[in-house]
């Protein structure tokens, strides 16, 4: 026979997120003058309590009188309490209905706020042992019952004994004084709960940590909301990668690595191991090899709009999905290709490092206005397209190539080569994706092509470019200037020297690879790729996933969710039914979609189901990967 479960609970900093003297300090002293200062003053003596360093007793009675509150504070206090329950406490109803009789609530707070807010996830008010206020006449709090043994050191031990608790005994708090129940013997296990507080010397002591509610009920097959601990999601970002991914990645619950270099392909396949979710730019290759060692790799991030240094094949072979940013930085490409435009049409980078050396070169030789001028866009997708709504508003008409049917906006016109292109533009603008196949798509055919004196742009892909190419027909006047942002060889790290044979010569503009380096367009980027994958990791959308067959899901409401990756090949989801019916399972809705690779479904079921169906759907013939969300 099983023995009885019981859960001690702690409040503060973990049924909910703040210390709730600190918050009846803010509302009591809310116009006092030195209110920062003594709210300082009760912080310190609520930490050094909570990591055992001091006389709990005595600082309690300290941070009562440094309070100043009264009785009328309690309900604004209540109030605040109530937006501040953790995340994981508020996520799993269940767990508290289902152990409601089992579940105490130990604090070293207080009766008056605490009883309110635990109530309303079930907790019974017979099963929370705290401190209760004392009060003057006119309401002002004075102190607390000096005879409840929880205001004296050593209190919740104290507590514990007198309960005598007959079963297995877990608690879960971030002070030291909820570590002392274990340490006393009185617990099986403490965990150290660190959702919103980390205490160094708490979590040195404990044998288990919690950085949720939801991971502490998952070590111990306890009902839970949802089918697998956040925290469990470790996701590494590398190339500097902008703060706000991390901010909403954190948010989330996920465990978060950040750094500002590259990887070569030996160090990400070490590193990689483990990771659940990979955010790179440009210089991360993540290749099959790498590929090969991500053993719980859910899903890739282009922190940008190319994915050609990702392996998209070897991805939806293994059932990862990638997600980039198509739009996030268009209008900074855009708005750098048009500075560009008009630098070059002036002179003005020569001009400019005249006057940096002293001399004065007033000249209107070789300049000219871009009004009226000829734009060849070769590629006309999201950046082409809008460069040439801007170029055209600046009064010059734009021409396109593109292998792809394009909708032309304003008055672009298409052309049906390339060479028709290159023949008629003033300004040769490239805006091509980064496909092995277009390695060295312009060579010195293409430059023999365009008009003489004509001005050449490279804002895509470095090796879409033949450099050497390029800089024979700079030399020779052929091209008039030209301004580079991509390379075929770009530094890993700023600490590394650009070499390249484009340096030195006369109105040539590089930039670092910094068409899309704006912080709005980072900032853009930061909040578009995080949010898709999140989608993807907590619903199973693969909207604007690049590799994925893209599916826009309803919300799962009252159901779980199977989602199942196999092979496209014909009978898997007739397989996938038929385990379904085997197992005698109501399906409330289902989803299909496939690209050339892979079939994608999605079944929302009822909640009641023998487990041994994940098993038989794990083994349906070409699974490529099977989870459960719910």
């Amino acid at each position: 026979m099983s023995k009885d479960k019981y859960f001690i609970i702690d409040f503060d900093s973990t049924f909910t997120q703040v210390e709730a003297l600190d918050e009846l300090c803010e509302i009591a002293l809310h116009d006092d003058e030195n209110k920062d200062q003594i709210l300082q003053e009760i912080k310190n003596l609520t930490n050094s309590a909570m990591e055992g360093k001091s006389s709990f007793t005595e600082g309690l009675t300290k941070r009562i009188a440094l309070l100043k509150a009264h009785k009328k504070h309690l309900a604004p206090l209540i109030s605040r309490l109530n937006t501040k329950v953790s995340e994981s406490i508020k996520r799993n109803p269940e767990f508290f209905n289902q152990y409601a009789d089992n579940i105490f609530i130990v604090s070293s707070g207080f009766k008056e706020f605490i009883t309110p807010i635990v109530t309303q996830y079930g907790i019974k008010e017979e099963n929370i042992y705290a401190n209760t206020f004392e009060y003057d006449e006119q309401g002002n709090i004075i102190g607390f019952d000096q005879e409840n043994v929880l205001s004296l050191d050593k209190g919740k031990i104290k507590l514990l004994e007198s309960l005598a608790l007959q079963g297995d005994v877990y608690v879960l708090g971030d002070g030291y004084t909820d570590y002392e129940i274990k340490e006393a013997g009185l617990a099986n296990k403490f965990y150290a709960f660190t959702e919103n507080i980390t205490r160094d010397n708490v979590v040195a002591k404990a044998e288990h940590i919690a950085p949720s509610l939801d991971e502490f009920l998952y070590q111990n097959k306890l009902p839970m909301a949802i089918s697998y601990p956040k925290n469990r999601i470790s996701v590494l970002l590398l190339e500097n990668i902008h703060p706000k991914a991390v901010e909403l990645f954190k948010q989330e619950g996920y465990q978060v690595e950040s750094m500002t270099g590259a990887m070569n392909e030996e160090e990400l396949c070490e590193r990689i191991k483990n990771v659940s979710i990979l955010g790179i730019r440009s210089k991360t290759q993540v290749t099959a090899k790498v590929l090969a060692n991500a053993n719980k790799l859910m899903s890739v991030g282009a922190f940008c709009i190319g994915t050609n240094q990702i392996d998209l094949n070897t991805c939806v072979q293994s059932g990862i999905a990638v997600f980039n940013a198509p739009y996030s930085n268009t209008r900074s490409v855009v708005e750098l290709a048009i500075g560009q435009i008009i630098m070059l049409a002036r002179n003005i980078f020569p001009k400019s490092e005249k006057m940096h050396q002293g001399e004065w070169d007033k000249s209107a030789t070789g300049s000219f206005e871009v009004r009226g001028k000829k734009l060849g866009l070769v590629g006309y997708g999201n950046i082409g397209a809008q460069l040439s709504v801007i170029a055209e508003a600046l009064g010059m008409e734009v021409y396109y190539y593109d292998v792809v049917e394009k909708l032309q906006l304003g008055n672009a016109r298409k052309c049906n080569t390339l060479k028709e292109l290159l023949g008629l533009a003033d300004f040769v603008s490239l805006h091509v994706d980064g496909r092995a196949s277009n390695k060295n798509m312009f060579g010195a055919a293409e430059f023999e092509a365009m008009k003489d004196g004509a001005i050449f742009l490279n804002l895509s892909r470095g090796h879409i470019v033949d450099i050497p190419a390029l800089v024979q027909n700079l030399k020779s006047g052929k091209i008039k200037g030209a301004a580079v942002d991509v390379f075929p060889y770009e530094p890993k790290n700023n600490a590394e020297e650009f070499v390249n044979e484009l340096r030195g010569l006369p109105n040539v503009i590089l930039t670092p690879h910094i068409g899309g380096s704006t912080s709005e367009a980072q900032e853009n980027i930061a909040n578009f790729v995080p949010n898709r994958i999140m989608q993807y990791i907590n619903t199973g959308n693969t909207y604007q996933s690049v590799n994925f067959p893209n599916i826009q899901l309803p919300a799962l409401v009252n159901a779980h969710r199977l989602i199942h990756i196999h092979e496209n090949v014909p009978g898997v989801l007739a397989n996938i039914n038929n385990v379904l019916a085997g197992n005698h399972v109501n399906i409330l809705g289902q989803y299909l979609k496939t690209n050339e690779h892979i079939g994608y479904v999605i079944t929302d079921i009822d909640k009641e189901y023998d487990k041994n169906l994940i098993a038989d759907l794990k083994s349906v013939p070409h699974t490529i990967k099977f989870r459960i969300l719910y």
